[in-house]
């Protein structure tokens, strides 16, 4: 029989579309092209045990036989939790499906036993209790930690410019606190604090005094630098970085150990202090989002419900992420939503209420902490006094133009850079590269006072609105009285200063160095985030769109769409609301938020009155930035380093069919499948050793292939280590079986292994005709990691989750059809009439066509279309 031959000891395979056994029945036909379990990247999962019936399962699982005369003494040791069955590996994706049907399962077990006594009733209250447990320690550390850290940066960022002799733990501002020797022009020199130049040399002004200062501040940097990779690559590799992408990656199913464990905990936190203090172009921000979800890991393994359950875990990185950007921004409610928004692959409501309260009780430690002394939870809260005006929404537009052009150019210019280090020897050498990064930071920085100073001191400068009691050469003047410098209000019947006009020229030489810098340091083996650098580039441009608005009222206060608005002597423009808009338009042309970042900045300025301002800009810079591409920074990094992830957000327009996607192709290695009840341990293992393949479809026997169900490579791996280390009698001739009862045997026969715990009796399955539009909906919403395409029944191929990114990845490449839609309907949907007007026959519900008319082209093109049987006839596939 052909049919035989096509079965071996590995299973039943086909090796090509031209193979293929005549049968007379759907069960003895199986058109695959021998399938390759391709898991190696993400697909690597385990399975729900199946119980006798399986729900919704189509098979009947029989033995053949009705007497077992050698399993008198069988002990089906595997009907109870197999030691490491149910885990996952290190870069694989886990199982939603079937983690929760875990956790259902663990809930109806406690509330089946909590009436028995008072102690299972304590333990289901435990349990119950246990999520708000888990995230208020979460939010407890996260707020702890933010506040340490932003102490520790302000103090070590100072220490490049001096030290406070009174005490040394003090920051600049902190050692001038109690001094009576400040003037107003000069508020931050007092006795107390004393430069290095003053220290050193004895001398506070001169040129000696510059170029000791200058000396300092780039060997503190550099030694911050050095020792902030040092620690990185030493101890937590890991903790480099934004962080972002590999959360928004983890929350979405994968595993990456220790990318959550305590030693990246303890060395992302030191580490981004001496980053911070560095004066590298990146910011606290996101890595505070990495610090957050550390914690709430760490945390989520005290409690068991969330510890041996990887889907609930998920449930509290995502509260922790809202936490970590609720102490990052001083934004609770935005922290939530940018969880919901960004981060978050599976948000079920209780979710929500707990990242709100994780969220709530890290801005509360933060704000007990007081680490900026402003009572605030962030160094640039700013309140703004005057309204907004109509004409003003030109330049917020203009600002969101700019903003999307700055977002689209860095995520190019970005992802070029780093793909040129991977690729590059450049990239080996890590250490070197962030040496050489802060050394140009610093040499150029220095200089110009808004580059030397901390990035967000610089935004809080730029965002605060002028007034009597700044002393900012932004805020510089003149009077109109006289024309002298004057400290007023900036108002449009204020003409700007040389002071002012020397910020601007200072502040474009900033501009320009923080874009460069920040294309080159975003990706560096430090702790990098990405939303100050983009904020303060924002910021920089709003201001100087700001200065320019108010000084045209001021000198064109007769123009039509300044006269009705601005009246003389009254504030109009004002350029720190420029700022806080041009901050949100560049952080949102980077990272493509909206929602979220339009109620982080609002939580920033205190006010609901600038709500249409920050939106007009925010939408404006993401279709300014989505006409270059619909990825933001995350997804463009998440994508360069090869993470399983699928974004909800991608659109495409699906023209192929299951079965044009899945595995094995032509040129694949065929099929591997094991059967039922008809291997023994040692071919079990053959096909183990001799495979690479993370899993295997089981089907019924040679004679009928239908679709049993599916066994990971791991666990079967697993069991039979299990089995060989607890029983006695399992040997390389035992007989494995997947069914309820144990196969007749002779009774001679060694005792044979059941696997039927380890089997997943109902593996998701689409027909080989589904769209594919379908197919990745279906992994998006459910979380699979592969599904199998089957024929009335049969075996035909498998469908992995990087399948389904390669295929999304050709998509991309190829925007425009390769044909036009009325081909692929053609080839794939033939009519049921022949050329004679006469319906086609059918067979077992397969459309069976002898020839098509003007196909002879298209079937040179892809001869594995029309699979020809024995009688010479072929059906379509």
């Amino acid at each position: 029989m052909e049919s035989e031959q096509l079965f071996n000891r590995k299973g039943y395979y086909r090796n090509s579309y031209n193979s293929i056994a005549s049968a007379s029945s759907d069960e003895e036909l199986l058109d695959g092209a021998g399938v390759v379990m391709d898991f190696h990247t993400s697909e690597d999962d385990n399975l729900l045990d199946g119980d006798a019936t399986s729900p919704g399962s189509n098979y009947v699982m029989s033995n053949g036989g009705g007497v077992m005369s050698s399993t008198t003494h069988l002990l089906d040791f595997l009907e109870e939790p197999i030691p490491g069955v149910g885990t996952y590996d290190d870069f694989h994706t886990i199982d939603w499906v079937r983690e929760k049907c875990k956790d259902r399962e663990r809930h109806r077990k406690i509330n089946a036993k909590k009436k028995e006594s008072a102690w299972e009733f304590t333990k289901s209250l435990y349990d119950a209790w246990s999520g708000w447990l888990v995230v208020t320690l979460t939010g407890l550390a996260s707020g702890a930690l933010a506040g340490l850290i932003d102490i520790a940066a302000d103090w070590l960022n100072d220490i490049k410019e001096g030290v406070c002799l009174n005490a040394m733990w003090f920051n600049h501002e902190q050692c001038c606190w109690g001094s009576n020797e400040t003037t107003f022009a000069e508020r931050d020199k007092c006795p107390q604090w004393k430069s290095w130049a003053g220290l050193i040399l004895g001398q506070e002004e001169g040129p000696g005094s510059y170029i000791m200062n200058y000396f300092m501040y780039i060997y503190w940097a550099l030694s911050f630098a050095f020792l902030a990779v040092l620690l990185v690559k030493v101890f937590a590799p890991y903790a480099c970085g934004s962080g972002i992408p590999e959360i928004k990656t983890i929350l979405s199913g994968f595993i990456i150990r220790g990318y959550l464990g305590k030693w990246t905990l303890l060395i992302k936190t030191v580490t981004l202090v001496l980053a911070v203090a560095s004066g590298l172009s990146l910011g606290k921000e996101g890595p505070l989002v990495h610090v957050a979800c550390c914690c709430g890991n760490i945390f989520s393994y005290l409690f068991p419900k969330y510890s041996k359950n990887e889907a609930k875990k998920r449930e509290v990185l995502s509260a922790a992420s809202a936490a970590g950007v609720s102490v990052a921004f001083g934004a609770p409610i935005g922290g939530v939503l940018f969880s919901l928004e960004e981060v978050s692959y599976y948000f079920p409501l209780k979710t929500l209420w707990r990242s709100f309260f994780a969220a709530l009780v890290a801005a509360f430690v933060l704000r007990s902490i007081n680490p900026f002394g402003n009572s605030r939870l962030v160094l640039f809260y700013v309140e703004y006094h005057t309204p907004w005006y109509l004409f003003e929404l030109i330049p917020f537009i203009l600002l969101g133009v700019f903003g999307g052009l700055w977002g689209a150019f860095f995520i190019k210019a970005n992802i070029a850079w780093c793909r040129r280090r991977k690729s590059t020897r450049f990239g080996k050498y890590p250490i070197l590269e962030v040496i050489f990064v802060a050394a140009i930071t610093a040499v150029v920085a220095f200089p110009n006072p808004y580059t030397r100073q901390n990035t967000s001191e610089l935004i809080k400068e730029l965002f605060t609105d002028c007034g009597p009691l700044e002393s900012s050469q932004l805020c510089q003047y003149r009077s109109q009285m006289n024309g002298s410098k004057a400290f007023v209000d900036a108002s449009p019947n204020k003409p700007a200063g040389p002071g002012v006009y020397a910020a601007i020229w200072q502040l474009c030489l900033a501009l320009i160095f923080k874009i460069i810098m920040t294309i080159f340091t975003f990706g560096l083996k430090v702790p990098a985030g990405l939303f100050i650098p983009s904020m303060a580039i924002g910021a920089i441009a709003g201001r100087i769109v700001g200065i320019a608005v108010e000084q045209l009222a001021y000198y064109h206060h007769d123009w039509l769409v300044f006269r009705e608005w601005c009246e003389v002597g009254t504030d109009c423009i004002t350029p720190g609301l420029y700022a806080m808009v041009g901050a949100a338009a560049c952080l949102g042309g980077v990272t493509r938020m909206t929602v979220s970042l339009v109620v982080i900045v609002f939580e920033l300025t205190g006010g609901l009155e600038y709500i249409v301002p920050l939106m007009a800009a925010v939408m404006t810079s993401k279709w300014v930035g989505d006409a270059f591409g619909r990825e933001g920074i995350y997804e463009s990094h998440i994508r360069l380093n090869g993470y399983p992830f699928l974004d909800a957000k991608e659109e495409f327009t699906h023209t192929t069919l299951a079965r044009e996607v899945m595995r094995p192709r032509r040129s694949d290695p065929p099929l591997a499948v094991l059967t039922q009840d008809d291997l023994t341990v040692e071919e079990l293992q053959g096909i183990i050793n001799e495979t690479s393949y993370n899993g295997f479809p089981v089907i019924v026997s040679k004679e009928s292939q239908r679709l049993v169900g599916f066994a990971l490579r791991r666990d079967i791996t697993i069991a039979i280590e299990n089995a060989r280390r607890k029983q006695e009698g399992i040997l390389l001739t035992s007989r494995v079986y997947f069914t309820q009862h144990a196969p007749t045997l002779p009774a001679d026969s060694p005792r044979p292994l059941k696997l039927r715990s380890i089997l997943d009796m109902s593996p998701f399955t689409v027909t080989d005709h589904t769209p594919m539009e379908i197919v990745v909906d279906i992994f998006r919403k459910l979380g699979l990691r592969q599904c199998l395409v089957t024929h009335n029944g049969i075996v035909l191929g498998i469908i992995t989750k990087k399948n389904i990114l390669a295929h999304l990845e050709e998509l991309k490449e190829h925007t425009e059809p390769l044909a036009s839609p009325w081909y692929y309907h053609k080839k794939r949907y033939p009519s049921s009439y022949g050329p004679d007007g006469q319906p086609r026959p059918r067979q077992h519900n397969v459309q069976l066509v002898t020839s098509f008319p003007g196909r002879q082209a298209d079937e040179e093109e892809s001869e594995e279309e029309v699979v020809n049987l024995l009688d010479g006839r072929g059906f379509t596939l």
